[in-house]
């Protein structure tokens, strides 16, 4: 359930010639607004005192609709729906609506992944209300964290701008994370552009904002106390990990990382030659993960971990090169999609909208060597039989091939079984095996939870030539399914 904070007393806790820091005191923590005269808004921050294990933390507003027309993220900006359209929707699940016209409609639809932001807000002709984070080092998770920015209620017809600064919680397994005594969340600021509520004005604001991180106003010695990190990731079987997803995490790497909630997390990416950096970075120590994203390493499905990273004040910590060891007994068969932990590479995975899971097809026939990536679809759900069609020369007796299935997403409660050649049951994914995430039926067309599911097939059961592997949905439930990443199968030498 929903829990608001109780501020019992504010104060100002700093007075200069610039500016007055406001705080706003409840018994779990303190609310600071800093308000410069000449700025339209105001920077924010909240420091904890005694907030206990928490999934979500966020603060809103609840704007006119007259004024505030249109909602804007980082890969969405269009009008809100008319209020007036709510009265004939039907309801068909928790703040999901279905029009009229046949299209849905719901809160998820501007959610986006929170570290690919600059700004997010709501806007009309006149006025823009604006949250703009210059780092986002305080909220929870790796670079597939999602989370809700803007809607339109459905009760009332306000204009929704939330602020989500912890969500440990939606598109994902969700859980709980503790928070530290003295953790800060923030500071932001939240900007009220007059320019005729611009979308350029606040992209312009935002760079200044990036700029100007760390704040000098926030006087805390461990925010302002931060170093940097520079290393170089290589594959062990020579090849540079370019564009390689890079995640500094907490020291303890049992924790999921799309679920790391309590500490300070930043995110980067290799360039082509493996090499990445992190600046601006908290003193303290992480722990890093660097994971594929596609591209030139879609190939590979293991990670790279290395704990404790340290990080000290005004110093660099050069971590070198670092081996990131892959496989190297193997010899592919054939491989569908990139493994990215995302469905990007398949049909209908794009912006959040719900319901496309019902345009996947129930029967899909890719023959490998003919078929194009985008003949796969990001989701399955209905009744039916997903085929690949492929050619393979049995190397030996005693091989066994390696089958590698990587998803992006799970929601319950579909069952799909794996068989190959009509007849081998190779495994099962359902509920019994898997816990679900609310990805797909939360508008979620790319990712979710991640799951990596291995099997290992006897050379005996392939067949010289044309096999068959078949993906059979056997239950189906509306919206739900499986969301697919990649498929590898490959001879282990």
């Amino acid at each position: 359930g929903e829990s608001n904070l109780v501020f019992t007393s504010a104060s100002i806790v700093s007075n200069t010639t610039s500016y007055i820091d406001v705080s706003f005191s409840s018994s779990l923590g303190h609310l600071h607004w800093v308000i410069y005269p000449d700025l339209a808004g105001a920077y924010q921050y909240f420091v904890n005192i005694a907030l206990p294990d928490i999934s979500i933390f966020r603060t809103l507003w609840r704007l006119d609709p007259e004024r505030f027309t249109h909602g804007y993220n980082t890969n969405k900006n269009e009008k809100l729906p008319d209020f007036s359209l709510y009265a004939n929707a039907t309801e068909i699940q928790d703040e999901t609506f279905l029009f009229p016209d046949g299209s849905y409609v719901t809160k998820y639809d501007f959610a986006n992944y929170v570290r690919e932001r600059d700004f997010v807000g709501v806007y009309g002709s006149r006025t823009g209300s604006w949250y703009i984070h210059p780092t986002n080092e305080y909220q929870p998770g790796n670079h597939l964290s999602q989370t809700l920015t803007v809607h339109r209620e459905s009760g009332t017809g306000d204009a929704v701008q939330l602020n989500v600064v912890q969500d440990t919680s939606h598109f994902r397994v969700g859980a709980k994370a503790p928070q530290p005594v003295g953790k800060i969340w923030g500071p932001w600021l939240w900007y009220l552009a007059c320019n005729n509520g611009s979308v350029s004005d606040a992209r312009r604001r935002a760079a200044h904002e990036r700029d100007a991180y760390p704040y000098a106003f926030l006087k805390n010695s461990a925010y302002h106390s931060r170093g940097s990190i520079k290393g170089k990731l290589k594959l062990s079987d020579g090849r540079p990990a370019a564009g390689a997803a890079v995640f500094l995490g907490d020291t303890n790497s049992s924790t999921r990382p799309l679920v790391q909630g309590s500490g300070y997390y930043y995110t980067t990416f290799a360039d082509d030659s493996g090499s990445f950096s992190f600046r601006k970075v908290r003193s303290g120590s992480y722990g890093l993960t660097a994971a594929s994203n596609g591209g030139a390493i879609g190939d590979v499905y293991t990670n790279l971990t290395l704990s404790p990273v340290s990080v000290a004040e005004g110093q660099t910590t050069r971590l070198g090169s670092l081996t990131w060891s892959v496989p190297n007994n193997r010899r592919k068969i054939f491989q569908i999609g990139a493994f990215d932990k995302k469905a990007t590479s398949f049909t209908n995975s794009g912006l959040h909208l719900h319901g496309l899971t019902e345009k996947s097809p129930a029967n899909l026939t890719f023959t490998i060597g003919t078929s194009k990536t985008r003949d796969w679809y990001y989701a399955s759900s209905k009744i039916g039989s997903w085929d690949i069609v492929f050619n393979t020369t049995l190397p030996s007796p005693n091989a066994t091939t390696l089958l590698s299935i990587s998803l992006a997403g799970y929601s319950q409660s579909t069952v799909l079984t794996i068989y190959l050649n009509d007849k081998k049951i190779i495994g099962t994914i359902s509920k019994d095996t898997l816990t679900s995430d609310p990805a797909l039926y939360r508008s979620g067309t790319t990712s979710g939870e991640w799951r990596l599911l291995q099997y290992e097939i006897a050379a005996g059961d392939f067949i010289e030539g044309r096999n068959v592997l078949s993906f059979r949905t056997e239950r189906y439930t509306q919206w739900r399914g499986v969301l697919w990443d990649s498929i590898k199968l490959e001879w282990v030498r």
